[in-house]
């Protein structure tokens, strides 16, 4: 058997923050989802079964949380920041996917999610 690599994901993350363009936005902020899906081809972790050699869900979380406290106009923005800082904080990932989607935009639709998926790699 020969595994190439495997993945890591976190769904459906549930946190408030400030991201829009409209002041309304800003100030009052709104609930967002964010799931990511990172690539990993170090496989040591498989083998060795020691947290010390993995990508700790913990501290995904941790970024991912950060920087969604960080207010921004645009999703695609706080995207970019979040896998850009996992891929620079871990060596293992290869690829770094982020979807975030505001839920209920301001834009009077029952129920709809506006949504922005960043992708990037080594």
């Amino acid at each position: 058997m020969n595994i190439s690599s495997y993945t890591i994901e976190l769904k459906d993350i549930h946190l408030y923050a400030h991201h829009g363009v409209m002041p309304q936005e800003r100030s009052v902020g709104a609930w967002f989802t964010v799931d990511t899906r990172l690539t990993i081809g170090d496989k040591s972790p498989l083998y060795s079964d020691e947290i010390d050699n993995a990508v700790n869900y913990a501290d995904i979380f941790a970024i991912i949380k950060e920087e969604m406290e960080k207010p921004a106009n645009l999703l695609e923005n706080v995207g970019k920041r979040i896998v850009e800082k996992i891929l620079n904080t871990f060596a293992q990932v290869e690829t770094a996917e982020i979807t975030i989607c505001k839920e209920t935009p301001p834009m009077g639709g029952d129920g709809l999610k506006a949504c922005v998926t960043i992708k990037a790699e080594r």
